[in-house]
């Protein structure tokens, strides 16, 4: 819908003081474009499953439509829960599972720097400087800590799904993000009304997960402008990198053991990486990026490049540059030219850097 109607204002009745009752034009549609979807198909599973249309037999694909095939999660979670260190049990070491997840957070780290650029590109903003960088793998770590003291089974990452929501919905803006996140630690704690949104089916979920990776893809694609895509060297290595990234792991897929040396826990794991498409095609392609000749400018460095001046005009207001002002951290103003902050690599200090009013 949202991209049929994107060059057209839906007209909305609205009251102001001044105006009184007018109509104005604006692209609902497409702020709220995966909300609407989601509610919309919601409601139409919930009629149908009223109606008695679709089937109840519970080991059928089909059920999985029905808005109470999981029901049931709603009845069993309590109105309210508090998460708190050690409520699954006791604390444990595993060196096993340890090595796994310090290898599995070194790619997050790499997908989250490209997270970050891809999230520059589809926002219209400049590329983030280092401190940017340096603070958004700071918070998912600190994030991943707090996870596993609570007993969550995931980590915290970037998802390229949001970026695709950025995409379709035109909103970027940070205040709308914070909400958002003041919201998720709501739901948390009610888990009764979290919940709820367990009776959303999946096929819409995955209609919505669709389009916004679909859109995230295409950002990821377009991040290739900046590279020379006339060039042999940047053709091969791209070609390489999808090539083998889907081959390798299909091959240790079917052969479920591809790596034998005899150590059973050091087979396990790198057999686990080899299945992984985007490890094995990030390693091909920074190898040969990182090895084959190229100029700067054919690998898109250049363009990415963010110089001393962009980072002096991001911390002096005399030397203000348009758009570098959303990677100030969200401090005061008198703590952000502390030098102190020399000593933190997470926030922006320039020796000199002094505040002046526009």
């Amino acid at each position: 819908m949202f991209l049929y109607l994107a060059k057209y204002n839906m007209p909305i009745p609205v009251w102001t003081p001044s105006l009184g009752f007018c109509i104005i034009r604006y692209p609902l549609h497409q702020v709220f474009a995966i909300l609407i979807t989601i509610i919309l198909n919601w409601l139409l599973c919930g009629a149908l499953t009223y109606a008695g249309v679709l089937t109840d037999d519970k080991t059928s694909v089909g059920y999985n439509t029905r808005t109470d095939s999981r029901i049931q999660v709603i009845y069993d979670n309590p109105w309210f829960t508090f998460p708190y260190p050690g409520q699954f049990g006791a604390f444990g070491f595993n060196a096993a599972a340890f090595l796994s997840c310090m290898i599995a957070t070194l790619i997050s780290v790499l997908d989250s720097i490209g997270d970050y650029y891809a999230c520059a590109n589809v926002c219209r903003v400049p590329a983030p400087p280092k401190h940017a960088v340096n603070r958004g793998i700071m918070i998912e770590g600190l994030c991943s800590l707090i996870s596993g003291t609570v007993g969550c089974g995931h980590a915290t990452s970037t998802a390229g799904g949001n970026i695709g929501a950025i995409g379709v919905t035109k909103v970027a803006s940070r205040q709308v993000f914070v909400c958002t996140g003041i919201l998720y630690i709501l739901f948390g704690i009610f888990a009764k009304f979290s919940a709820l949104f367990i009776s959303i089916p999946y096929p819409v979920l995955g209609g919505a997960i669709v389009v916004m990776y679909g859109i995230f893809f295409g950002v990821i694609i377009s991040n290739l402008e900046v590279t020379n895509m006339s060039s042999p060297r940047n053709i091969a290595i791209l070609g390489l990198s999808v090539f083998i990234g889907l081959c390798v792991p299909a091959w240790a897929k079917k052969v479920k053991n591809p790596v034998q040396t005899g150590h059973l826990v050091f087979d396990k794991i790198m057999s686990m990486l080899l299945e992984n498409p985007n490890l094995v095609g990030t390693v091909i392609a920074f190898v040969l990026d990182n090895t084959v000749p190229g100029t700067p400018e054919e690998r898109g460095i250049t363009a990415w490049k963010v110089s001393d001046a962009d980072e002096d005009a991001e911390v002096d207001r005399s030397l203000f540059n348009e758009g570098y002002d959303v990677y100030r951290p969200l401090m005061p103003q008198r703590f952000r030219f502390s030098r102190l902050l020399k000593y933190v690599p997470f926030l922006p200090y320039h020796r000199g850097a002094v505040e002046k009013e526009f």
